[in-house]
């Protein structure tokens, strides 16, 4: 059974910063690459994306400049340094994971196999 750990949410106020984390477990081959969130009645957003490698990484208009994605292959971790926090992040953060090491990008849920079980980030104003 794959499991995807994610951490870090919590309750912050605006301008202020928070580093999520996601690490993967489990004998299944599990990669986490990617960010996404959902609010209260919203469709799930992509957030960021990175590839194995760390090589290259995509980053939604929406938090660019704000949002860094970055990776620890040797702990197979992906994570999200989200700064300057404003009232209309607040979400449920979910890790995604894939089962390749290729070198791909892709802000398509569909795309991914598998699929944390949230964490929330709340920004108070």
């Amino acid at each position: 059974q794959v499991q995807l750990v994610e951490s870090g949410g919590g309750l912050v106020q605006a301008g202020g910063s928070l580093r999520l984390s996601c690490a993967a477990s489990g004998r299944t081959s599990s990669y986490p690459k990617a960010w996404f969130r959902q609010a209260i009645g919203k469709e799930r957003e992509f957030i960021a994306t990175i590839t194995w490698s760390g090589g290259s990484a995509y980053v939604a208009n929406s938090v660019k400049g704000r949002f860094t994605i970055s990776r620890d292959n040797a702990k197979n971790t992906v994570y999200l340094q989200m700064n300057s926090l404003k009232p209309e992040d607040t979400a449920v953060y979910y890790c995604a994971a894939d089962r390749s090491t290729s070198p791909s990008l892709s802000q398509f849920s569909w795309q991914y196999d598998y699929w944390g079980q949230g964490t929330q980030v709340t920004v108070s104003s």
